[in-house]
């Protein structure tokens, strides 16, 4: 199930503005152009700003979400006509053949079970092309970014139009392992309302990723560092290897499953 902050609909609604910053997308976007792809999978697309983004720059796109408050947010964005959004997750596509599949900022740390991370990775190697590739993002263990996830770190006040200012903070809750649970609290001061939201990540070490995408019929291309976090995350660039796909135009091809917002 979706967190909170991306299932509740009052806290979709201020995602973006507390959560302003998306530098974190270009490197992706800059990808998206070295690779010369025309079709992107946006997996875990939440609000839809990357999406949206690259809808805007002439990239036939569908993103997907298992959270619809967020979806709802994203349909109202400028780009959004431009996007097929699908409600559900990579195990649930329609047939699809794209360039670029992505999972941006904590998308690949969020299956926590071996079996839901593999059953994603088989969901996303189904829907690209032969030579297509798979981008995504995961944090370093070794640098612990928990450790910064406390109310002295992390509270932020906002002002969010027609909503008001919002307090916000994160803390973490439990580390046990490779898991860290931490909880997001969300402050609506025109009613005073409180709101948390709470979730877990898997800090997967990079010899377990590249095993799970090996296990999953990826070839590693490279791993990546994020320029605007140097040091903290590795960014993976895939291919899938062995894969027989039918033969049917490259692109975003619809059938049977998820029905399309457009």
């Amino acid at each position: 199930m979706p967190d909170a902050l991306f299932a509740d609909s009052r806290l979709a609604e201020i995602y973006d503005w507390v959560d302003a910053d998306r530098s974190d997308l270009d490197i992706y976007a800059a990808m998206v152009t070295e690779f010369g792809a025309r079709s992107v999978l946006d997996v875990g697309c939440g609000t839809g700003t990357f999406a949206c983004l690259l809808a805007e720059r002439g990239v036939e796109v569908v993103g997907v979400d298992p959270a619809a408050a967020s979806l709802d947010v994203a349909r109202r964005k400028p780009g959004a006509d431009g996007v097929r959004w699908l409600h559900g997750d990579a195990t649930t596509l329609p047939p699809l053949r794209v360039d670029v599949a992505t999972m941006t900022a904590n998308v690949a740390q969020v299956f926590l079970a071996d079996d839901d991370w593999a059953a994603t990775l088989r969901g996303v190697r189904a829907a690209l092309a032969p030579d297509g590739r798979l981008v995504f993002e995961t944090r370093v263990p070794e640098r612990e970014a928990w450790r910064e996830w406390s109310p002295g770190h992390s509270r932020s006040r906002t002002h969010v139009p027609g909503i008001g200012m919002v307090d916000t903070w994160v803390e973490t809750t439990e580390i046990d392992g490779s898991l860290v649970s931490f909880q997001g609290t969300y402050v609506f001061e025109a009613d005073g309302s409180v709101h948390t939201s709470h979730s877990t990540l898997r800090f997967r070490s990079r010899e377990e990723v590249e095993d799970s995408l090996a296990a999953s019929g990826f070839a590693v291309d490279e791993v990546r560092d994020a320029p605007d976090r140097p040091g903290r995350e590795y960014v993976f660039v895939a291919r899938p290897v062995g894969q027989h796909v039918p033969d049917r135009p490259r692109g975003l091809s619809s059938g049977p499953g998820q029905p399309s917002s457009i």
